[in-house]
């Protein structure tokens, strides 16, 4: 099975117009298929721009980026169809039903409407809300309005999937019902980006991870190498070791 590179990134460097500083200088990263890939750091550092640069919203200021899939390079036309995002904020109608958002994002993609009927059911079967698939979304919990935001980022079946902040504002049962559902497709193939302030979540639930603090990357590689290397009980320790105790709110 190819375990290679799924997202090859060179020297990224974004600096925003009339900013005095960089809010990503000079990042490279290279993450494998599979992976499910922690961005982790204090709150400014450069994570959602570089989530948002990987997704094509926004261009970096300088610097490349190269997508695989089993290995073979993937063009700009092709990246829209095998990119999926789940963003921080809620991205769907929420005066529409579940049913009535996937229908509308999944057309988007091209899916027939055999396909993308099969695919909404699915989906809806999967996480929990097929009892909820005609009522309006306002009507939810955080939780459920969670699950509409990934069942919207997963309805094209994405080879890698951007996740801000999945589970923020969810209670316990919500955050590991998710999760348990971003492992399973993890196993089927999916690799993950991922950035979470959850850091017991973000311990579990990736294999490797890079820390970003001031826009460059503090350290990169997999958990369990990096807790030894930097002496450090756990992801959370390590954090605090690297990025200091100050507020960053």
């Amino acid at each position: 099975m190819y375990k290679g590179p799924s997202i090859q990134i060179e020297n990224i460097t974004k600096r925003y117009k009339s900013a005095e500083e960089d809010s990503l200088s000079l990042v490279s990263l290279q993450i494998n298929e599979s992976d499910v890939y922690g961005l982790l750091g204090p709150n400014g550092a450069g994570k959602t721009t570089l989530i948002s640069i990987l997704c094509g919203i926004i261009p970096p200021s300088q610097g490349s980026i190269q997508y695989y899939i089993a290995g073979k390079k993937i063009n700009e036309q092709e990246r829209r169809s095998l990119l999926g995002f789940v963003p921080q904020e809620y991205a769907f109608y929420q005066e529409l039903t579940p049913r009535q958002n996937l229908d509308y994002f999944g057309a988007m993609y091209n899916l027939s409407k055999t396909e993308l009927s099969e695919r909404i059911d699915k989906l809806l079967d999967e996480l929990g809300l097929a009892k909820v698939a005609d009522k309006e979304v306002f009507t939810f919990s955080g939780g459920m309005k969670r699950r509409v935001n990934l069942a919207i980022g997963l309805i094209h079946r994405p080879s890698i999937l951007f996740l801000d902040e999945p589970t923020v504002g969810v209670d316990v049962q919500s955050k590991n019902a998710i999760i348990k559902y971003l492992e399973e497709i993890n196993r089927a193939g999916t690799t993950i980006v991922y950035t979470s302030h959850h850091m017991s979540e973000a311990e579990e639930f990736c294999n490797r991870i890079a820390l970003i603090d001031h826009g460059k990357v503090v350290v990169e590689g997999g958990l369990s190498e990096l807790l030894i290397e930097n002496g450090a009980a756990n992801l959370q320790s390590l954090f605090i070791k690297l990025t200091g105790e100050e507020y960053r709110d």
